[in-house]
């Protein structure tokens, strides 16, 4: 028996939504990224999903037995409001459909989204057709993502990255190098620069290359933010990330 004689009412520490979030197990990156731009009142729950270096889209195609046990691990009882699967390139290599049925296995009827979902939102959502991509991929996993864009509608003038087959490793690639090897990917023709892969630390740079390169910037981590926030129908402001925080998700 207690001795403590403390009136109180339970707190809600999400008010205005909770974020859960599927985060691969080599990510190194993305809670960080994604709780710097998420608004107050908004918060993150994580599991992690089994995966395997190098990322190799036979290896990114393993996670599929894992994704349903780990959504169940969300707050059991409680739920998200919405459900990331944050993977860029393991989205090309599973498919949108299929991730979704398998987080709503475990989270019925909660919407979901992906960097693939989210980036092709917030391109709606900017007017951009021709898109510049960067990556830290290999050559084959940047096909796919290209693949998925195109199938979208979108023009993809380039694609390229830094050759790299180890996913934490890529949150090493300093920012400096992240920032220059933008400036050489992004065609003076793109209508929008894409910044691919949860891991990559770009999401902070993307005011900085705005206005560099004068025009529109996304990352994989500042759309899924950007997205989630439409899907809860959140407005609060969230500044210092790009243009795309001021624009509404068109439908």
């Amino acid at each position: 028996m207690s001795g403590i004689d403390v009136t109180y009412e339970l707190e809600d520490i999400a008010p205005d939504g909770r974020i859960g979030l599927l985060a691969l197990a080599t990510d190194y990156n993305i809670e960080t990224d994604l709780r710097r731009m998420l608004p107050a009142g908004v918060d993150l729950f994580t599991n992690r999903v089994l995966n395997a270096n190098p990322l190799t889209i036979e290896n990114l195609r393993t996670m599929v037995g894992d994704i349903t046990r780990a959504a169940s691990g969300i707050l059991p009882g409680l739920g998200a409001d919405v459900m990331i699967y944050g993977c860029t390139s393991g989205t090309a290599a599973i498919g949108e459909a299929e991730l979704q049925r398998l987080i709503q296995l475990a989270q019925p009827g909660v919407p979901c989204t992906n960097p693939v979902a989210a980036a092709t939102a917030a391109l709606r959502a900017l007017d951009a057709e021709k898109i510049s991509v960067l990556t830290p991929y290999i050559q084959s996993v940047n096909h796919a993502v290209a693949a998925q864009f195109r199938d979208r509608g979108f023009h993809i003038l380039n694609i390229d990255g830094f050759e790299m087959e180890n996913d934490t490793a890529m949150t090493g690639v300093p920012l400096a190098a992240i920032a220059e090897a933008a400036r050489q990917v992004c065609d003076p023709a793109a209508d929008a620069l894409f910044i691919s892969c949860t891991s990559l630390r770009a999401a902070g740079l993307v005011e900085e290359l705005e206005q560099a390169l004068g025009k529109p910037v996304i990352t994989s981590n500042q759309t899924l933010v950007w997205h989630c926030l439409q899907l809860m129908h959140n407005t609060s402001p969230v500044t210092g990330f790009g243009r795309l925080f001021g624009l509404p998700a068109k439908d």
